[in-house]
Parts: structure tokens; sequence; C-alpha cells
């Protein structure tokens, strides 16, 4: 009961201003206010009766408020009393008279509660860093009293809470309009039919449309080369006749303005793909996750794009349509929401705050562990991509919840600087930067991969797969200090990627991660954060990227042994075509080294031709012109030689790619 009285209080507090400057009884006294965060306060007064009632006026703005919330008891037996009040209509001027009505020829004492709409209380918190690993954290409350009356010797709390509060219209008078029936009428019906009372959450008009042209294929991709096999695409192994590559559409402007809204949104996004007349209905499934995939590298959170492939639909030509939906994405089951902590702090003795006065509350003053380390954060709106933030490190001392607010930090009997921290709750440790020294210098670079984690289908050199899209980002700490220091280094990681080789050490904040990394005096660390979510891609096996993907597949001993055997044998021919275009540029290069030895001793030659006493050396010199002309002769033959085996081998490759098979255990399930 003590711990209920006690959050009222502190929700009363927050609340500011007050209807209990708003009710006016000569014969009640206002002993306790709690001013609470969202908007409210609570407000305890007591009264004596001696003509067996007692009147309050109430202005007419805050009678609804007065109505919902209001208790009326008996101090002693804790009873409750009637109130009557005039019906709406019936009162004439700004405020309402309510009476409490007590039964004749007895004095009683009371005691009414209730809430009214108020100022929020504001914090404001100081920080004194010591050398003994321990800081002092004082806490204030600054509560506004326009409630219009003095507050005089009063009990003043602030709070918060996850309580709700809200208006709700209690005086006006409610007229139910009845159905009138006559005698010997039928009264019988069916029931309605039952149905849900919400929306599916999709929005009807669609956020972008994009042709079949706008789309731009990534590197690897089937449609990203204009015939079967390209030179480009085959590890650099060249083909004969030269293709040309099809010219891709730059990158979509409006595919990119879209995914800068969803970062900054909890929406979600459905990518609907559609196939033209005549093709597979997987080509419009295919088109939807090439766009989810551009998303998702454009930083938007993997599971708020979702994909739908549609087929063939009349009126619809090749492409995507992009539609929000009106409810956001589903919250990862692996992160709950930060909580909803809960506040309590009251003045220890009473207080006096004249009406249109403010006043700073103590709320609390303790020791707690605490000491000066380095915050890096890049992303973060006022962030820094280059310098950590020096900051100070705490303990929440408290067993409530220490609300957002400004905090000045002192340190060595001086100012050092001041932050801004979120809520912090009970017993919970909080990094509040405050200063940029530029001391601890971090650098960071990032890089993808994608690795075959399960093959869906394999049709004539072209694979879809579910790949593990994995990005590090690899950060250098440097510490230009004479003295060790830790660095905290904060990693977003949006909803749909999960966290993947990372330092063992981290405190988890919502969808950021803060890791720790130890610096001695002057010293240098490197530390690599990776993270993965899957996708859905499509690759044709003969371009470079296929390649490699199969490689790695391989490498992941794929249970159909068929299969490897098969995906094997294929990749010993791609790796038999690139041997032969080695040669051929080895050869080429050796070729221009011997046309240019050539043409040196044919000039040599045609110089020695006008003088006299030259012959020895003329004769000498054109044996070295007819065997660099037989090494050029000979690299020819060769040249040509590898060219047909190359031509050979890429018939073998492309045949081979296509009779590929997906068998039912060719899986590399990673996870």
């Amino acid at each position: 009961m003590r711990n209920a009285l006690l959050l009222l209080a502190s929700s009363l507090a927050a609340c500011g201003g007050g209807l209990a400057s708003h009710v006016d009884s000569s014969d009640s006294a206002l002993g306790r206010v709690v001013v609470y965060r969202n908007g409210i306060a609570y407000y305890e007064r007591r009264a004596r009766t001696v003509d067996d009632k007692l009147v309050l006026t109430v202005p007419q703005d805050k009678i609804d408020d007065f109505l919902k919330s209001l208790t009326v008891a008996e101090a002693g037996s804790g009873d409750p009393v009637p109130v009557s009040y005039p019906t709406a209509g019936a009162t004439r001027g700004d405020d309402v008279e309510m009476t409490i009505q007590l039964p004749p020829g007895t004095e009683r004492e009371l005691v009414m509660t209730y809430i009214t709409d108020a100022p929020a209380w504001k914090p404001s918190y100081r920080v004194v860093v010591g050398d003994d690993g321990q800081v002092s954290i004082q806490g204030w409350a600054i509560v506004d009293n326009t409630s219009g009356e003095d507050w005089e010797q009063v009990t003043v709390g602030v709070g918060s809470s996850s309580a709700l509060s809200f208006r709700y219209d209690l005086r006006s008078v409610v007229h139910v309009q009845r159905e009138h029936l006559g005698g010997g009428r039928a009264f019988v019906q069916a029931p309605p039919t039952g149905g849900a009372t919400h929306t599916d959450g999709v929005s009807g008009g669609t956020v972008v449309a994009l042709g079949d042209d706008q789309i731009a294929r990534p590197a690897g991709h089937p449609d990203a080369l204009a015939e079967a096999y390209a030179e480009a695409e085959v590890g650099g192994v060249p083909s004969a006749p030269r293709p040309v590559r099809r010219a891709q559409p730059a990158p979509n402007g409006r595919l990119d303005a879209l995914a800068s809204q969803l970062r900054g949104s909890k929406a979600r996004v459905t990518v609907s793909g559609f196939a033209k007349a005549g093709e597979a209905p997987a080509r419009g499934l295919d088109r939807a996750n090439v766009v989810r995939n551009r998303l998702v590298e454009l930083g938007v959170a993997p599971d708020r794009v979702v994909v739908d492939g549609r087929g063939h639909q009349p009126g619809k030509n090749a492409g995507v349509e992009l539609k929000l939906a009106r409810e956001p994405a589903a919250a990862d089951p692996t992160d709950d929401g930060q909580p909803v902590g809960e506040s309590h702090f009251e003045s220890r003795t009473p207080m006096t705050i004249a009406r249109g006065t403010s006043a700073m509350v103590a709320v609390t003053d303790e020791e707690t562990p605490g000491e000066v380390v380095y915050l890096y954060d890049p992303d973060s709106q006022r962030g820094d991509a280059r310098y950590a933030f020096r900051s100070v490190r705490f303990r929440n001392p408290t067993g409530s919840t220490l609300e957002a607010g400004p905090v000045t930090v002192y340190g060595n009997a001086r100012f050092i600087g001041e932050g801004l921290t979120d809520s912090i709750p009970p017993e919970a440790t909080t990094v509040i930067p405050f200063a940029l020294d530029r001391q601890v210098i971090v650098t960071r670079e990032r890089e993808t991969q994608d690795a075959v984690a399960r093959l869906l289908t394999v049709r004539r050199g072209v694979f879809t797969a579910e790949v593990r899209h994995t990005r590090s980002t690899k950060f250098r700490v440097v510490n230009r200090q004479h003295e060790a220091t830790t660095v905290f280094l904060r990693h977003n990681l949006p909803a749909g990627w999960k966290l993947g080789d990372a330092p063992e050490a981290f405190e988890r904040r919502g969808e950021s991660y803060l890791f720790a990394v130890e610096l001695g005096p002057e010293q240098t660390q490197e530390v690599t954060v990776s993270a993965w979510t899957p996708l859905t891609k499509t690759v044709d096996l003969r371009s470079a990227i296929g390649v490699e993907l199969m490689r790695r597949y391989l490498e992941t001993r794929p249970g159909d042994a068929a299969f490897a055997d098969a995906l094997g044998a294929v990749l010993g021919i791609h790796d038999s075509m690139a041997e032969h275009h080695a040669q051929i540029e080895s050869l080429r290069a050796r070729m221009g080294e011997y046309r240019d030895r050539a043409a040196e001793l044919t000039e040599q030659i045609e110089r020695l031709d006008l003088t006299r006493s030259g012959k020895t050396l003329r004769r000498h010199l054109e044996r070295k012109l007819t065997d660099i002309s037989e090494r050029v002769q000979q690299a020819t033959i060769a040249v040509v030689s590898n060219q047909e085996e190359l031509m050979l081998a890429r018939i073998r490759f492309q045949d081979a790619a296509a009779e590929l098979t997906l068998g039912p255990k060719a899986v590399a399930d990673r996870g």
C-alpha cells in the first residue's frame, strides 16, 4: 500500500500545473502534490466539515478530469462519500459548484484525491567524477506551479510510469435513441455475420512502380549479360566473338528516396514482382528479390521488406510495385524493446511553492560506481565518424528510472563538459558523452561477402539460392594519450540482421551494440564486427561471381555427392579455361616484347648499312632478328592453339553447366 501511494504521489508531482489550484474551498487544505511526466498531476486534500456539507468550485474545462478521478472518503473509516453537482446546461459562468453532502449533526474529516492536467516536470543531473572508480550523481526535478494557488507546506513528489491518461466526457447528458415497436409486429431476425474489426495493414496506394528496364541487376545476374556467355563475366576468360554487355539502368532515385524514408521509420514495404506474358511465373519473384536486396544494401532493415511473386497479371507489365504497410513491421522476437520504467521521488520535507513560480526538487544524491571512458558513435545524429567522445559511464544507484535530461559533468573541482542522457532503468549502466578531445581516433572499413546457404533451383547454368549476406566492419582504434583507457564502439544492427563474429564483451541497447576495447597508452587495436542476413539471389554460373559462390558452396560439403562431383567437374573446366586464358595473356605479352626487340634490331641494322666496317656486327644482328621472328611465329601458333582449346573448354563448360541438376540432398544449410 505504501508503494502504491508513493507511485501516485510521484505521478501527481510530474503533472505540474494542477487542478488543485482550480478547486476552490475555504474548508480544504492541499497536503500533497505529485507531478507526472505524462501531463497530469495528482492532488491530495484534507477538509473538515461543520455544517454537513462541503462545496467545491471547479472550472468548466476541468470538470471531466475531476469527475473521472475524484475520490472522497472519510479520513477515519475510509468510507466513500457521495457528491452532487448541477446537470450540464444548468450552470452559468465558467465554474461548477460541487456539493459533498454528509449526514446531519456530525463533524467529519474528509480526504479528497483527484488528477488534472499540469506541466510535466523536467529532470536535470550533475555528475562529479572521482579518482577512486566512483562518481557522485545528483538529480533535480524542476516543477512549475501554474495551478493558481500557493502550495504552502506541501509534500511535493515527481514521477513517471507507463500509466495511460486521457480526457473523457462525463458531464454531458447522454440520451439514447430507442426504437418504437408496435404490438403484433414480428421481431425475429438472423444474427449478423461475424468478422474481424482490424484492417489488413496494407496501404492501397503504390509508393513506387518500376518497369523491368528500370531495375538494375547486380553483377552475375543472368539478365546482366547480353548473351548466354560473356567474356567479362567468366573470371576474365575471353571468348570469341567478343560479346557486348547490355546497358544497365542507373540506380533509381525513387528507390533511394524510399530507402531513406524506410531507414527512419518502422513501416513495412511489400515488393510485388510481375512477369510478362510467356515468362515463367518465377521471373516476377526474381525481380522482387532483386529490388529487396537493393533496399537491404541501402540500409533498410531486412525484416521490413517482404516480397510477393505475382507471376503474370492481366494489365501488368514486367516490373515491380512497392507498397507501404499501415502497421509497423513485426518486432524482432529476440528483442522485446526497451521497457518503460517507473520512477518516484518525493521531497523529504514539506515545501512552499508560490503560484506562478517554479522550484527545483532534489530527487537523488548518491555515489555509484563510474569512470571516464570513450564512446565511438558515428551513426547518431550528433555523432562523429572519426573521433570518439570523452564520456562518463556509471550505474543508476536508485530503484527508479532516471528520466532523460541534461547532465553536467564535473571533475577535479572544475567543469569538464555537458551531455544528454536517455532514460536509465534502475541498476542499469549508461555511457554519456560530454566532450570531444580528439585523443581517440577510430576508422572503419566495410566489406560484404555472400555465401550460399541453400540452393533452391539450378537450371541451365542459372541457380537461385538463399545466400548468407555478410557485412563486416573493421574498426581501427588509436589511443593518442599517455594513459590507458576504455573505448566503447557503438555498432547499429537493424532488425533482421544477426550478429556474427564479434568481441564477446558487449552491452545491447535496442538496435545498438556496445563493444568494449581496452587500450594501453598510445596503443592501436583492430576490432572486426560482422553481421549477416539471408537474401535470395539468382546468379549465372558462367559469371565470375557465380563461379566464386559455387566454390564456396563446395567447401560446405553438400550432401548430394553426385551433384557435388558434377559441380566440381564444371569448376574444373572453368579452371582449365582460366589457365588457357593466362597462357594466352602471357604469350601475347611475350610477343609484344619480341616485336619491340625486332623493331629495335631492324633500326640498328638499317644504320649499319650506312657504314663500311660493320659487316660482322650486321650479320650478328640479322641472326638475332631471325631468331626473334621465329619466336614470334612460335608464340603466335601457341596463342592460336590455346584459343582453340579455350573455345573447346568453353563449349564443354556451357554444356556441363546446362546439364547440372539439383538433387534432393544438394543442400549446405549453414544456419
